[in-house]
């Protein structure tokens, strides 16, 4: 199985609109990185704190960079970021690669861990114009962004909050069409999602379409009245470790490694293993 989204520290910090200032050690290889892909024109956006940051307030400190590629610009990434003696790794070929320096670390993220959620060009053709660590760049549009938190719903690490952020924070103005395209057939965890934001901020349920509310909630009606013979278990999908039962003693099927087989994966580095 690859390597699970935990990168966060047990310890969950309250959430601030106080800028969190960074090592310098810590800027210096942001800046060294995004400035190289900025100048070989790599196809990139930034994810992780620092979108969340534009796109809500909400300041997060973080040791890792989060950028966001497609798997052709991982590979082309590593390659070029090699040749000019940065340390890299491919933690995961489905997902997963790393550039580090001490204890700091960009992150190369192509999509989910359970491989359902892939990047594409459109998410970085749909990015934002932002400024990282001094640095004119990109960030992920607020739609990709709530996208690409969607599966992070383990024991450990639960991204609702910074979903239901998202919504709270564009006043009604997310492309809804554009978010159930990335979801695709996994609409009910957008539903899940919508739930729980209903939930925290009641009175801020007009921010969702009223269309949305209707058709997700019909579509979930007519699933739970007339339930599909033979719908498959995807609770692996959600968190491979709290339903390994389920796969490995009660003879569910595993979903999660049919979807990471069928995805294109980042070409390892010469010498280096990946995990």
């Amino acid at each position: 199985m690859g390597k699970r989204e935990d990168k966060s520290s047990c310890e969950v910090q309250a959430t601030s609109s106080v800028p969190r200032v960074l090592p310098e050690e810590q800027q210096a290889l942001f800046r060294e990185v995004l400035t190289l892909f900025e100048n070989v024109h790599l196809p990139y956006a930034v994810a992780g704190a620092f979108a969340l940051r534009q796109h809500t307030g909400i300041s997060r400190f973080t040791k890792d960079l989060d950028i966001f590629l497609s798997t052709q610009a991982a590979s082309a990434a590593l390659a070029c970021l090699e040749k000019r003696g940065f340390q890299c790794e491919v933690c995961d070929p489905v997902w997963l690669a790393k550039v580090h320096r001490d204890d700091y670390f960009v992150d190369l993220i192509t999509g989910m861990s359970n491989a359902v959620i892939a990047v594409d060009d459109s998410w970085i053709a749909r990015a934002h114009p932002a400024k990282v660590c001094g640095v004119d760049t990109r960030v992920l549009a607020p739609e990709e962004l709530l996208a690409s938190k969607l599966f992070v719903t383990r024991r450990e690490r639960f991204d609702g909050a910074d979903i239901a952020h998202i919504i709270f924070a564009s006043r009604g103005k997310l492309d809804w069409e554009r978010v159930l395209q990335l979801a695709g057939e996994h609409w009910e965890l957008v539903l899940w999602s919508l739930t729980l934001f209903r939930y925290v901020y009641p009175a801020q349920s007009v921010y969702v379409p009223q269309s949305l509310w209707r058709d997700l909630l019909a579509r979930f009606s007519e699933e739970v009245n007339s339930p599909k013979e033979g719908a498959r278990f995807r609770g692996s999908l959600i968190d491979d470790a709290m339903f390994a039962i389920d796969v490995e003693e009660w003879g569910m099927d595993n979903i999660l490694q049919e979807h990471r087989n069928r995805r294109t994966k980042i070409e390892p580095l010469p010498d280096v293993r990946s995990t």
